[in-house]
C-alpha cells in the first residue's frame, strides 16, 4: 500500500541562496540557471499550487457536489477504470438480458430539481483533511462495517436531501488530503453531532481496495457507491472514464468482481449477479443523441455498467445537479436492455465457491507509552501483513503506513482493524491519560 504524500520539494533543495541574487562581479550562468529553476521549484511546488492540480485527489473541490477536476478514484486497472469495449461477451448474455427484460428502457435515476420534494441522485461532499473526524454508531451491518471515526460534516448531505425520508439515506464524504472514501448506509445525524448507520465503508482511493468475500459494504453489492455515479462536471469535461452503478428488480444470489456480496435468494443461472456489468452495444447509434448524453453514452460502451444493487429496472446513477438537463436525459429512455450485452470480466462467486484466505496478520500493536500526562503525544506503532487497508479506532480512522502520532485526551483503548478480501484481524492497546 503506497502512501500519498504532498511534498514541497523547495524545502529539500539546497542551492545556497542568501536571500538576494546578484549578476555583478562576473558571476557564472549556472548559478543564473540555478536561481531561475529555484524560483520556478517554488512557483510549482507551493501547497497551493500542489493542490489546484488537475487530476490528482488533492486537486478536487472542497463543497458539496464540487468538482473533482479531473481526479478519477482508484488505479486506472481497477475494474471500474477498465475500458472493456472490446472485452468478450458472457455467453449466457442473452438469456440474463431477458431475464431482465430485453424492452425494460434505461432511466437516468438523478437530474436537476427534486421529485417528490426530494433532489433526484446521490449526493456528495468533497471535504480538507483538516475536517474533524467523528464517530458513527453502527446499526444492523456493523460486524461488515468499518469502524469510526469519519469526517463527516455536521451539514453532510444525505440521499434524499432536503428530504431524505427512511430510503436509502447514502451520505457520501471524499477526503481530499488523506484521499479517502468515506460511505454511510442508512445515515442519520445525532443530536451530539455524531452519525449512526446501518452500514459504513472506507475506501482507499489510491489502490484497488476489494472488501472482504460475502461483505456489504453501503451498497448491497460491497461496492463503493461514488465512484459509479454520472456526474456534471465529467460531462462538461466531455467524458466519463469510468464505469456506472445500476439496479433491476431481482438479482441472483451470486456475486461477481469487484461486488462481494449477494442480496437475493434466487438461484436461476440466468438471474444477474451482484457486480454484472452491461455494455451498450458497440453498434448502437448515438449521433442523434445530444452531447450532453453522447458523453453518457460513450461511457456506456467503452466502461459499461455495473450492477449494485436491487432496485428499478436499468436505473442509472448519478449526482443531483441544478446543470442537468432533465427533459434531455429522459431521451435516454428510448434505449432499452436489448441494446446492451453482458460482458464477461470475471468468475461468478455463489455459495459453494466463494473464496477463502488467509485474513491479515497483526504481529504487533503497541503504544509508545502506555500512561501519559494529559497533553503529552503518543506513538502508535503497528506490524501488519497480508492486510489491503488498516483503521484505528476510536480518534484516529485510517491510516497508511505503520505509526502514528496524536494526543490522547482520555484513557481509551485504541483498536486497530486489518482487513483483506478474506476477512479482518484486530489488536487493541490502551493508553492510560493521568
Amino acid at each position: 500500500m503506497r502512501p500519498f504524500k504532498v511534498i514541497d520539494y523547495s524545502r529539500r533543495v539546497e542551492l545556497g541562496y542568501r536571500g538576494k541574487w546578484s549578476f555583478a562581479g562576473g558571476i557564472s550562468v549556472r548559478y543564473v540557471l540555478a536561481a531561475f529553476l529555484l524560483f520556478i521549484l517554488q512557483l510549482s511546488s507551493s501547497p497551493a499550487a500542489f493542490a489546484q492540480s488537475a487530476g490528482t485527489c488533492a486537486g478536487m473541490t472542497v463543497g458539496q457536489l464540487t468538482s473533482l477536476n479531473g481526479f478519477v478514484p482508484f488505479l486506472s486497472s481497477s475494474l471500474w477504470n477498465t475500458d472493456i469495449s472490446t472485452a468478450p461477451v458472457d455467453s449466457n448474455s442473452a438469456n440474463i438480458v431477458n431475464y431482465i427484460g430485453s424492452t425494460v428502457t434505461l432511466h437516468p435515476d438523478f437530474g436537476s430539481g427534486t421529485y417528490a420534494k426530494q433532489t433526484i441522485g446521490i449526493p456528495y461532499q468533497v471535504v480538507a483533511g483538516s475536517q474533524l473526524k467523528v464517530n458513527v454508531k453502527l446499526g444492523a451491518y456493523a460486524s461488515e462495517s468499518d469502524p469510526g471515526p469519519m469526517p463527516i460534516p455536521s451539514k453532510a448531505l444525505i440521499e434524499g436531501y432536503p428530504n431524505p425520508g427512511n430510503g436509502d439515506r447514502h451520505v457520501l464524504v471524499l477526503e481530499k488530503d488523506g484521499c479517502w472514501l468515506y460511505e454511510l448506509y442508512h445515515a442519520y445525524l445525532l443530536k451530539n453531532g455524531q452519525w449512526s448507520a446501518d452500514s459504513t465503508a472506507i475506501w482507499d482511493m489510491t489502490i484497488d481496495e476489494q472488501r472482504p468475500y460475502t461483505w456489504t459494504s453501503a451498497d448491497a453489492a460491497g461496492l463503493p457507491i461514488f465512484t459509479g455515479l454520472a456526474r456534471y462536471d465529467e460531462v462538461a469535461a466531455g467524458a466519463i472514464k469510468h464505469a456506472l452503478r445500476f439496479t433491476v428488480p431481482v438479482t441472483r444470489q451470486a456475486f461477481t468482481p469487484p461486488a462481494s456480496h449477494w442480496a437475493s435468494s434466487v438461484t436461476d443461472a440466468n438471474a444477474p449477479a451482484m457486480g454484472t456489468r452491461l455494455r451498450l452495444k458497440g453498434s448502437f447509434d448515438i449521433s442523434s443523441f445530444s452531447h450532453q448524453n453522447q458523453v453518457i453514452l460513450t461511457a456506456l460502451k467503452k466502461y459499461g455498467m455495473i450492477l449494485a444493487d436491487n432496485g428499478s429496472g436499468i436505473f442509472i446513477s448519478g449526482a443531483p445537479d441544478s446543470r442537468w438537463n432533465n427533459s434531455d436525459l429522459s431521451k435516454l429512455k428510448t434505449i432499452t436492455a436489448s441494446n446492451f450485452e453482458v460482458v464477461s470480466t470475471g468468475p461468478v462467486y455463489t455459495n459453494s465457491d466463494v473464496p477463502t484466505g488467509p485474513a491479515p496478520v497483526i504481529s504487533s500493536f503497541t503504544a509508545s507509552s502506555t500512561s501519559v500526562v494529559a497533553g503529552t503525544s503518543v506513538m502508535l506503532n503497528w506490524s501488519t501483513s497480508g492486510a489491503t487497508y488498516n483503521v484505528i479506532s476510536p480518534t484516529i480512522g485510517p491510516v497508511r503506513g505503520n505509526a502514528v502520532a496524536f494526543n490522547p485526551k482520555s484513557t481509551a483503548t485504541y483498536t486497530l482493524y486489518s482487513t483483506n478480501q478474506y476477512g479482518r484481524t484486530t489488536a487493541s492497546v490502551t493508553v492510560t491519560v493521568r
